[in-house]
């Protein structure tokens, strides 16, 4: 069986407590997850549904999301309403997958855990 899992990547630059970050890397799973293929949900659900999650500048974003789109890797991208602790309008999370792990390292391999 081939690796699969899900990446989410979290925007560095804002301040945000632990509560919303987290509740932002839920959106961001949540929602790429509803974009993946049935084949890639059904692998990932029956291998533990591994996921990571990484840290990057909002500047990187659009570059994440243009190349999760070229490799056919399903991805969404969380804006915020600006209803809490941010501005509305602020890139927060990026889902990627689930899909094929060696897919996601091409986006994600050399980003750093979230701590």
């Amino acid at each position: 069986m081939v690796e699969t899992k899900q990446a989410i990547i979290i925007n560095e630059g804002l301040e945000m407590s632990k509560g919303k970050m987290t509740a932002q890397a839920c959106h961001a799973s949540l929602s790429a997850y509803l974009k993946s293929d049935e084949d890639e949900r059904s692998d990932w659900k029956s291998s533990g549904q591994k996921k990571i999650v990484v840290k990057a500048s909002e500047d990187d974003f659009d570059d994440f999301m243009a190349r999760a789109e070229r490799l056919n890797i399903p991805c969404y991208k969380v804006i915020d309403a600006g209803l809490t602790e941010i501005e509305s309008g602020s890139q927060t999370a990026i889902g990627l997958g689930p899909d094929k792990a060696s897919k996601i390292d091409k986006i994600t391999g050399e980003l750093e855990l979230v701590n």
